[in-house]
């Protein structure tokens, strides 16, 4: 039988710590054709996520982050925890765009963590799900399409918020949008990484000023402004 303190032992930060919890899961293409500036760009914006998300008082204890990377494979670069606590190391770009695998591995990931939420009596925000990729899906079929039906089915019942971003000029948009079926994706205009999660990091912070149950409040002009593409009008 389980020793009652390890079965505990994942449920601490909650326990300690009961306000209720803004899940952010950030999904980052590391194939091989981010090497480089893209990459290096990537890693510093996340950086610069998390350090900002300290620097307010409510966001620091009820934002929790999650990354995970995907290139030949998926891999939890992070599991939930919020910006004082999470270290997330520096990613690598190699490989091919295992999308649908690391879509996988997020939904996996958040369906675990709210099942912590229920067992600890913590309340949660929507969560907030981060997708980025500079190409196409290459990885397996089956598994990209099941993806595809788990977050249309979460988006559908107001359970998921996307943010789906495109990276230069090869990322595929149409792909992107399969995954953010209430928002247009956005393509980055240039490496605008820290821009990006500087937008995202206010956006936390206003969910966290909101009740649970409400919708994400993102700032979609500001948005807006870092697309090498304007949004039709009736997408604002």
């Amino acid at each position: 039988m389980m020793n009652y303190n390890a079965m505990l032992s994942g449920l601490r930060d909650l326990v300690d710590n009961p306000t209720p919890r803004v899940p952010v899961l950030l999904c980052l293409d590391t194939s091989g054709s981010m090497v480089g500036d893209p990459i290096r760009e990537l890693n510093l914006g996340v950086q610069q996520f998390l350090t900002e998300m300290k620097g307010d008082d409510l966001t620091r204890c009820s934002a929790e982050t999650a990354v995970v990377a995907f290139n030949d494979s998926a891999s939890c670069v992070a599991d939930f925890g919020t910006a004082d606590k999470l270290l997330v190391p520096e990613m690598e770009a190699e490989g091919m765009t295992c999308m649908g695998e690391g879509l996988s591995l997020a939904l996996d990931l958040l369906e675990k963590r709210k099942a912590k939420y229920k067992a600890t009596g913590v309340d949660y925000y929507q969560p907030i799900l981060v997708v980025m990729s500079d190409g196409l899906p290459n990885g397996n079929r089956r598994v990209w399409d099941e993806a595809v039906e788990r977050i249309r089915a979460l988006c559908a019942s107001r359970k998921l918020s996307v943010v789906a971003v495109g990276i230069g000029n090869d990322a595929d948009m149409e792909m992107l949008a399969r995954v953010s079926p209430r928002q247009r994706p956005v393509r980055l205009n240039g490496l605008r990484f820290r821009e990006f999660f500087a937008w995202l990091s206010r956006s936390v912070t206003n969910v966290t000023a909101s009740l649970p149950g409400d919708e994400p409040g993102m700032d979609l002009d500001a948005l807006q402004a870092l697309s090498a593409e304007p949004w039709p009008e009736d997408t604002l």
